[in-house]
């Protein structure tokens, strides 16, 4: 009978062993993870007075943001692509290098969407020969029509044509933006004019 006692307790042991094992693993994860997330991100408390949920929590975000953030870099990277095309054709340097996924030369306009976890960004590229041009407030009228927040809009030109980038956020993330009748209703308005 001794003996059973002492298996049970060895076997109690041994799961308190493991278990401490695993909450300093966990330990060590949890101060990995929050020594790779700069130290602006970290708000109000410093790292070592959060708890690790808190700190798991931090870097969720930031995770968040810099998927975000590669998304807009991608279609800054697009849109940049698509300008040096227009600038090489212009120039009569050939045939274009590789074109964005959107432009098409012959085309215009041309109105791109790009939806990320809570936000679109709207490029419309239009030809500034053209009689009439459409608007800008008449475009962001529709995005904020369609539930969407235009938190920044910025045009330029090269050549004759025009590059209008808008980024929007949407209102309420439950019910969000459907981004086909968005591009429809865009492409109503710039192909009127």
């Amino acid at each position: 009978m001794k003996k059973s006692s002492s298996s049970g307790e060895s076997v109690k042991l041994d799961r308190k062993t493991v278990e401490r094992n695993r909450r300093i693993h966990m330990k060590g994860l949890c101060f990995k993870l929050a020594s790779v997330i700069p130290p602006h991100h970290h708000r109000s408390a410093s790292k070592d007075m959060l708890s690790q949920q808190d700190q798991i929590d931090r870097a969720a975000e930031y995770i968040s943001q810099l998927k975000e953030r590669i998304e807009r870099l991608k279609a800054k990277k697009e849109l940049m692509a698509a300008r040096l095309n227009v600038s090489r054709q212009e120039e009569g340097g050939g045939p274009a290098l590789g074109e964005g996924p959107f432009w098409r030369a012959s085309t215009l306009p041309v109105v791109n969407i790009r939806e990320w976890d809570s936000g679109l960004e709207v490029t419309i590229i239009s030809g500034s020969g053209t009689s009439k041009s459409f608007m800008l407030y008449e475009a962001i009228g529709i995005l904020e029509e369609e539930g969407a927040e235009v938190v920044s809009a910025s045009s330029s030109s090269i050549g004759d044509k025009v590059f209008h980038t808008l980024h929007a956020q949407v209102r309420l993330s439950r019910v969000g933006v459907e981004t086909s009748r968005v591009s429809q209703r865009l492409h109503e308005l710039v192909c009127s004019f």
